[in-house]
Order: structure tokens, then C-alpha cells, then sequence
């Protein structure tokens, strides 16, 4: 089922968002700061895996060098750090810990290049390891939110379902038109910047993983050149 990764993605949220509503108590911080470590280190041994498929790592290297310069040229973590400032300026006014703790988790959930490149992963090669990887992330995130925000929280499923679903039907919708050869580098590519995202989770750099985002397109064009 194409959209499994992003249903067990949006269940996860809701159970660890009930599960924090119903705790009333916050979790401490050396278990989620631990558990969040041991997460972030699953995270890069999945990009290694899935980076090192590559059949042409020149192909990888380009489109990283290339994407870099357009994401920066964009700025597009900055667009997308701005965008959330204002969506949520929007939306504190109004009542609650609801308000809160949902716009604050749909935020971390959706805006983000883990969503994105699970999402790609599921439409292009309906492999849903990168998105259930992230269903178990943010099923720790809400529980920890949850605990001091409330149910808000687990109403965010409802946009991590709409947003990643609506970019995984939209990949599966134009995977026909794909090689087999330009998915495979496109998907290396993304692991890649799986791996970065890993590095800035476990506090050893910190890498602008959602300039890099072009990146992961980039094989479909550099794929005609290089054969």
C-alpha cells in the first residue's frame, strides 16, 4: 500500500499524543535526550544503506554540489524556518495549549527533508523504511510534547497525513515516467542528505539538510548526460 509509511507516520503521532495528554507529566530529559541519540544513530545507518546503492556515485556527488547551490541560492531553510514563525504568529491568538501544541508539531513533523525524502522514497520505490523511521521519531516527539501541551499535539497527525500523503501520490503519479537507473540515484542522493540530517540530530554538525533538498532531483536531468 503506497501510503503506508505515511498512515503508520500519523498513528504514531496520535498514540504518543494520547499517551503524553493522559501522562500529564514530563518526561525527563535524559531519557528523551537518549533515546532521540539512538534514534539519530539508526537514522545515518539507514542513509549509509540506502546512499551506498548507488551505481553511479559521480551522479550523486554532482547533484549534491549542484543542489547545494541552489538550495542556498534560495535559502530554502530559512524560507521554511520563516514560514512557520508566521503561520504560528497567525495562530496564537487563539485558545489554548491546543493551538500550541498543534501548530508547533505539525511544524516539526511536516517542514522537514526526513518528510520529504520519505515521502519520495514511498511514491518512487514503495519503500517505506525512511518514513517509518520517522513514525517512531515522532511518536517520541509527541509523547514528550504532549506531556505539556495536550491533545493538540495528536490533532497534527491530520496534517502530517495530508501533506505526506499528498507528496507520496504525487512521486507514484510520475515514478512511470522514471527510470529504474534515475530512481535509484535519486533515492542514494536523498540518503545522503539522510545521513546530514543524523549528524545535526546528534548535535556533531550542523548541516543545512533543507538547502540540500534540490539535490534529490537533480539525477533526473544529470542521468541524460551521463550514461
Amino acid at each position: 500500500m503506497i501510503l503506508f509509511g505515511t498512515i503508520v507516520n500519523a498513528a504514531a503521532i496520535i498514540l504518543g499524543g494520547v499517551v503524553g495528554t493522559f501522562a500529564k507529566k514530563g518526561i525527563p530529559e535524559r531519557f528523551g535526550s537518549l533515546i532521540i541519540n539512538a534514534l539519530g544513530l539508526f537514522t545515518a545507518i539507514l542513509g549509509i544503506m540506502f546512499a551506498i546503492g548507488s551505481k553511479k556515485i559521480e551522479i550523486v556527488v554532482f547533484s549534491l554540489i549542484i543542489g547545494a547551490f541552489i538550495g542556498e541560492a534560495i535559502d530554502i531553510e530559512k524560507r521554511l524556518d520563516n514560514f512557520g514563525k508566521d503561520v504560528q504568529n497567525r495562530l496564537k491568538g487563539l485558545s489554548g495549549n491546543f493551538s500550541q501544541g498543534f501548530v508547533t508539531s505539525s511544524l516539526l513533523f511536516c517542514i522537514g527533508s526526513m518528510a520529504i525524502m520519505g515521502s519520495l522514497q514511498s511514491g518512487l520505490l514503495n519503500d517505506h523504511k525512511i518514513l517509518l523511521t520517522k513514525s517512531f521519531m515522532d511518536g517520541i516527539f509527541s509523547l514528550i510534547f504532549a506531556s505539556t501541551m495536550g491533545i493538540g499535539v495528536a490533532a497534527s497527525a491530520i496534517a502530517v497525513f495530508i501533506y505526506q500523503g499528498s507528496l507520496t501520490l504525487l512521486a507514484a503519479s510520475v515514478s512511470g515516467y522514471l527510470s529504474e537507473p534515475v530512481i535509484t540515484e535519486m533515492s542514494a542522493t536523498g540518503c545522503v542528505l539522510l545521513l546530514g540530517l543524523a549528524l545535526s540530530i546528534l548535535d556533531i554538525k550542523k548541516i543545512k539538510v533543507g538547502n540540500l533538498l534540490p539535490a534529490i532531483f537533480i539525477p533526473i536531468i544529470l542521468m541524460i548526460f551521463i550514461k
